[in-house]
């Protein structure tokens, strides 16, 4: 059976508002697609929303998470002086991160050679769990695996959002868990520098081109 795997190089962002919505950026200069961000919400009803720039982005995006619903819109990340904004669609987010601590000093020395690799995953999925409460390698749906490795964490110190142009409120943790894969964002709101892979079985089971 023909596997493929393809590599996301780049950050997520997750934050938590007042309002109980959670929102996940995912930005990736480097990727099979090109360069493009993407965005995840989850309402405080629960209810999943992906964010993708085009209708093959979001296909393929739908086919390895799961969501409520999917919208194509532009999504567009600026990197500025004075923090981070994203727009996306209905999404407006703002936020800025701070220094590293300790972890996130430690993941900066990670060698990149090494982050590459499944093996360095399935090494740091233990302390990752502990330290963190997240995952590092599992899969979301049958046919697919799926690996991270953080070489970068910084926090999120302010952030303010709006969706459908109503307010979120301010900065909150991530809670409860997002649940749209088998791996949740830290329950502190932080920006994490990640090498995502994620392996595809070919003529495994169909995967669907919309959420579920």
């Amino acid at each position: 059976m023909e596997r493929e795997r393809l590599t996301f190089d780049g950050w997520i962002a997750a934050v938590g508002t007042a309002s109980g919505t959670r929102v996940v950026v995912g930005h990736w200069p480097r990727s099979p697609f090109g360069p493009f961000s993407d965005v995840m919400v989850e309402r405080a009803d629960g209810r999943r929303t992906l964010i993708a720039p085009t209708t093959r982005i979001a296909e393929y995006v739908c086919g390895v998470y799961h969501f409520d619903e999917v919208r194509t819109d532009p999504v567009s990340v600026r990197i500025r002086a004075g923090g981070i904004g994203v727009a996306a669609g209905p999404l407006e987010l703002r936020f800025r991160v701070g220094r590293p601590g300790i972890l996130g000093l430690a993941l900066l020395a990670v060698p990149r050679a090494l982050a590459r690799r499944p093996s360095w995953a399935a090494v740091t999925d233990g302390p990752a769990r502990l330290m963190a409460g997240v995952r590092t390698r599992g899969s979301s749906r049958p046919g697919y695996r799926q690996w991270y490795a953080a070489t970068g964490l910084w926090p999120i110190t302010t952030a303010r959002a709006s969706l459908d142009g109503t307010d979120l409120g301010g900065l909150a943790p991530v809670f409860p868990p997002v649940r749209f894969g088998f791996a949740s964002a830290p329950a502190t709101p932080a920006l994490v520098r990640v090498l995502s892979t994620v392996e595809h079985r070919a003529g495994g089971p169909d995967t669907p081109a919309r959420g579920g």
